[in-house]
């Protein structure tokens, strides 16, 4: 789903406050994700930047790019109910994303905490 398309799911998302965990979360593939965390309804999300070609995301789904710089992908996570849980859950994010394959890390941490399955 895009941008829009996740906001107009739920219009708690729109008006909420969003705390950032960065903009420059890289996979194998070197695309770029920012990842939020919105305050009211509880919801982590990865905001993938359009990319060419298709490759495998972390989370094992198959991505299909188009070269489209209005259609930022997002990918819900999961719910983590508190700010403080997302702070601990996420210790130490600021070098892992700034490390090759951070997003991996980010998937294996979110898994290891229930957040994603």
């Amino acid at each position: 789903m895009n941008i829009e398309e996740f906001y107009s799911e739920d219009e708690r998302r729109r008006a909420s406050r969003e705390i950032e965990f960065g903009r420059d979360w890289r996979d194998a593939n070197n695309v770029r994700y920012e990842l939020s965390w919105v305050e009211d309804t509880g919801e982590m999300y990865l905001m993938r930047e359009p990319v060419p070609g298709a490759y495998e995301d972390p989370f094992g789904d198959i991505i299909v790019g188009k070269d489209d710089v209005e259609d930022l992908v997002v990918r819900p996570l999961g719910v983590v109910t508190t700010h403080e849980r997302v702070e601990e859950i996420l210790v130490g994010w600021p070098d892992a994303m700034a490390a090759d394959q951070g997003v991996e890390w980010l998937a294996a941490t979110l898994r290891a905490a229930g957040v994603v399955s």
